[in-house]
């Protein structure tokens, strides 16, 4: 699919008009404005190229789905959510849909972590237009060590990841880091499939169901059960 292919799409994926469980008319106009603006680097962007540095694409939103972040909100709404994490918040795109759910849950903590400056006040400011940001901390840096001590147990998790050219990837690592600090019946939602992360949450050893859901290609949703 080229970039031009890929734009298209994702113009026309956000459910609007009801459909999505949200309901805050203000999140949901940030939602559409930010979803809006998404578009795809003509060069493939980083799986095209993984020896980039993330600075490269600093113009770029890379974020999960709408239907990806329904998910995320209907979830955090069921098991009464309010501490949870992600990997990585680039402009605040699932950002959104974990405050969203803070809210409405009464209150909680979304806990993000981005490496791009840039990035970092695109989505405080995208945040706080939505009005959530209280319920948001965005810790700018390497994710590696920003999410070592998450203040408690999480009741749910997103890793997204960058591609790396060789060694463990990134998704991989931050999961070593997040899952000991994921309580028990809290979920895990991976955005990219990285075959090592893959290996790592199926494996029964490391105490994980999970199932690959037909969104984006492949969603990974797992749940700690011990």
């Amino acid at each position: 699919m080229d970039a031009e292919s890929i734009e298209k799409f994702l113009r026309e994926t956000r459910t609007a008009g009801g459909q999505t469980p949200l309901k805050n008319a203000q999140v949901n106009a940030v939602i559409d404005r930010v979803w809006a603006s998404q578009s795809y680097p003509d060069d493939g962007g980083p799986r095209a190229n993984p020896d980039c540095d993330p600075a490269d694409y600093a113009d770029y939103g890379f974020s999960v789905f709408p239907a990806q972040g329904d998910l995320i909100y209907l979830l955090c709404r069921a098991i009464r959510a309010t501490r949870v994490a992600e990997f990585a918040t680039s402009v605040g795109f699932s950002t959104l849909y974990f405050a969203a759910a803070m809210h409405d849950n009464g209150g909680g903590t979304v806990i993000g972590s981005e490496l791009v400056p840039s990035k970092v006040a695109i989505a405080r400011r995208n945040i706080d237009d939505a009005g959530l940001s209280r319920y948001v901390d965005i810790r700018e840096g390497d994710g590696r060590q920003t999410l070592k001590d998450l203040g408690g147990p999480v009741d749910f998790a997103l890793i997204d990841g960058w591609p790396l050219m060789s060694g463990p990837s990134l998704a991989r690592q931050v999961i070593e880091i997040v899952a000991p600090q994921l309580r028990v019946g809290g979920f895990l939602m991976n955005d990219n499939g990285e075959p090592d992360y893959i290996d790592f949450i199926r494996d029964p050893a490391n105490g994980f169901l999970s199932v690959k859901l037909p969104i984006k290609g492949g969603t990974e949703l797992s749940v700690k059960i011990s």
